[in-house]
């Protein structure tokens, strides 16, 4: 399947669909057209304009009061992209480095950027063949865009740096010549393109979206089956409480736990207590909140991928080139740093709800298993998930609010935003991790409610998960259990 590269919007669904279906890309013809006049119309500026244009005839940064002869401006290029490539730490997942690649090739498609053709084609060529520039994920500030990510990403365009191809890390130029793919001769302006832009943070920040939508899905699941397995009370989901209170993700949230538990029979017989505690009780505010929160998100994120973010920006039609700020990380690092808060948020009260199931309440045993004392039980799954949830609080404290000057105070004020992403995406992991302990735990604990049932849904997911998961008689290994369990959570699309 192929996905055409245009003007048109590109919504976060089609790119979870372009992702996960493995389409190829290819330019439409508007797109095409669009990069070649932007081309022609800078070669011809600098033909006829005597005054510098900044990136295009001068230096960089704070040495953009510095001209470079013309016969130089292809190596002021180069340079850029070798100088540049500063990153270290952990390299970026294959998954995102795809991501990143799409989203640059949407932003250059756009025809403001000043890009040759065959330079945005080659980075079609990576995507589809599956050659993945080795990016690393410390380096960026998100203020002058992406700056070391992304030349680590360009590197491979000039044949140098390295790639994962094939499962092994390359040397690029190696590839390059295996496929009979001479190096991009860069020409004025495009290393500035290839460079400046939010692609890395949005690339992480949208990877972060899809799956805290996934992740928001399995806390309801999990949520209602830990309800029923705590001989929770349904009244506090009725829509005349939060219809009063009318926020979408609260409303949402208490229908979602009202249809997943229609008929059962846990769920609608008599209760001895009046009332649960804040972690049933209020799921629908909370996890309404994280809802409302990821909308908002994807709202931000959905502008930032159908937008032009390199500097300066290209105006053909209007004889205008202009140096400016939009690769300025800031609003998708305040977006970002929002939504780090709301799917912690979803794994700090699954562990709450996991503590209750084991506390021996309601009629369970102590720690979920039938002789607690000779057994520890699901004593230390608990710890573990406390553990996560706590470096998750850490990682909450937002990146956005930092900024550190940088190129001899020419860049004066920086986003993070580049911070706010990867942390984000640990947030979601480790989320992940703790909903896949609470459902460990719930699953668990409804055996003890047998022979009473749950609704068809959660019965379904609970035998769905039981050919994952087994029930625990007596103390056993626990860790392949939870990874087993974090593996259901990624795996399963339909209960």
């Amino acid at each position: 399947m192929i996905h055409q590269i245009s003007a048109e919007h590109l919504s976060i669904d089609r790119v979870r669909e372009i992702l996960e279906k493995h389409y190829t890309l290819a330019l439409s013809d508007d797109a095409r057209r669009r990069i070649a006049c932007c081309r022609e119309y800078l070669d011809r500026k600098m033909d006829t304009q005597k005054e510098p244009i900044y990136g295009i005839t001068t230096g960089f940064g704070s040495l953009c009061n510095i001209s470079v002869d013309r016969d130089k401006l292809a190596q002021l290029q180069k340079n850029l992209v070798m100088s540049h490539a500063c990153g270290t730490g952990e390299r970026v997942p294959s998954e995102i480095v795809r991501l990143i690649l799409l989203l640059k090739i949407q932003s250059l498609s756009y025809g403001h950027s000043g890009v040759q053709l065959c330079t945005v084609e080659r980075l079609v060529e990576f995507f589809n063949d599956d050659v993945l520039p080795v990016i690393y994920q410390q380096g960026s500030l998100g203020a002058s865009g992406d700056l070391a990510p992304l030349a680590h990403m360009s590197l491979p365009l000039l044949g140098l740096g390295q790639v994962e191809y094939k499962g092994e890390v390359r040397e690029a130029g190696d590839v390059l010549r295996e496929k009979g793919w001479s190096p991009i001769e860069l020409q004025s302006k495009e290393g500035l393109a290839l460079l400046n832009g939010t692609q890395f943070m949005s690339a992480y920040g949208v990877w972060s979206l899809i799956q805290a939508r996934r992740l928001s899905e399995w806390a309801d699941r999990i949520g209602a089956l830990s309800l029923e397995a705590f001989d929770g009370r349904i009244e506090p989901f009725c829509d005349e409480v939060h219809l009063i209170r009318g926020h979408k993700g609260q409303l949402a949230t208490a229908r979602a736990f009202r249809r997943l538990l229609e008929g059962s029979e846990l769920i609608g017989r008599p209760k001895a207590h009046v009332q649960d505690p804040y972690s049933f009780r209020c799921i629908p505010q909370v996890h309404g909140a994280s809802k409302d929160t990821i909308d908002y998100v994807a709202s931000v994120l959905t502008t930032e991928i159908n937008s032009t973010t390199d500097n300066p920006t290209v105006f053909p039609e209007e004889d205008m080139v202009v140096s400016a700020g939009n690769f300025h990380g800031q609003p998708i690092a305040l977006a970002m740093d929002f939504l780090a808060i709301a799917v912690a948020e979803l794994g700090n009260i699954s562990e709450r709800r996991t503590y209750k199931l084991i506390s021996g309440a309601r009629e369970l045993p102590a720690f979920l298993v039938a002789k607690p004392g000779l057994n520890s039980g699901f004593m230390i799954p608990q710890y573990t998930a406390a553990s996560i949830v706590s470096q998750s609080k850490g990682l909450c404290m937002p990146a956005s609010v930092d900024s550190i000057p940088s190129s001899q105070g020419q860049e004066d004020h920086v986003s993070m935003g580049s911070n706010a992403a990867t942390k984000l995406a640990r947030v979601v992991l480790n989320t992940e991790r703790v909903l896949a302990i609470e459902l460990m735990n719930a699953a668990q604990a409804l055996e003890f409610r047998r022979p009473a049932r749950s609704s068809e849904p959660i019965e379904r997911m609970v035998a769905a998960y039981r050919k994952r998961v087994p029930f625990v008689d007596n103390d056993q290994v626990m860790y392949p259990h939870i990874e087993s369990s974090i593996q259901f959570l990624r795996t399963t699309c339909d209960c």
